[in-house]
């Protein structure tokens, strides 16, 4: 397969992992003393229980998810990163997302991870799952150190086409390079990429994508089971 013909997008949060990688950076945070934990696990529940709603306000998130960034140099940072990896990362990467991955990777395709959560978090997730292309909510930087605040489109709801696109244009390309344009997610706020995709598929799917899922005739995977990973690409068309 050309990879010229085919696009593999992928949302990383329960998704290719078990888990939440904004949520756990924030539990790495309180076991280090960094944040408070009662104001961290109050904002974290408001904040969660607006994404499901679908009402999040991204702006609010970010100025709070990013402020603990600004807060510390950047050489601590990176120290602490690479302990968070092995701790709270590395435990909830699935073996069939890895396995999906590296399928894609296998058949030539273009493979990036579209992420609302903010690059210095997911940078190296992307790369350890191989994949060689991230787009992320960029935190902002002067001077080497993060300021806390977003730059640019935060790569979240309709936000993620925006960004997606413009990374495309970067390196010479556009949608219509693409004959296959797959996207996999698990939530419904990831709507407007999966509609933009020509093989959307809902992966341990909230119940509102699950739902349109089932009503267009997506394919609906999960990567958490004893699944092998040829029946895995035989449902969704990737075998």
């Amino acid at each position: 397969m050309n990879q010229q013909r085919h696009l593999a997008l992928f949302d990383l949060d329960n998704t290719l992992l078990n888990g939440d990688s904004d949520f756990e950076w924030a539990q790495f945070l309180i076991s280090k003393g960094v944040v408070d934990p009662e104001i961290q696990a109050a904002k974290n529940a408001q904040f969660y229980a607006d994404y499901k709603a679908g009402t999040l306000d991204i702006h609010a998130f970010l100025d709070f998810q990013l402020a603990p960034l600004a807060r510390h140099q950047r050489t601590q940072l990176d120290i602490w990163h690479g302990e968070f990896m092995r701790k709270h990362i590395q435990p909830i990467m699935l073996d069939n997302a890895r396995a999906l991955v590296a399928q894609h990777l296998a058949l030539g395709h273009l493979c990036a991870v579209v992420t609302a959560t903010n690059s210095f978090v997911t940078g190296d997730i992307a790369r350890e799952f191989r994949i060689p292309h991230l787009i992320a909510t960029i935190p902002g930087i002067v001077q080497g150190e993060f300021t806390g605040k977003p730059v640019g489109t935060p790569s979240f709801q309709k936000g993620k086409i925006t960004r997606v696109d413009a990374w495309l244009e970067s390196i010479g390309l556009w949608q219509g390079s693409f004959e296959h344009r797959w996207f996999y997610s698990d939530s419904h706020n990831d709507l407007p990429l999966l509609e933009w995709s020509t093989h959307p598929v809902a992966v341990d799917a909230d119940d509102t994508l699950k739902a349109h899922a089932t009503a267009q005739g997506w394919p609906t995977i999960t990567l958490r089971d004893s699944t092998t990973p040829a029946a895995l690409f035989k449902k969704i068309g990737l075998a």
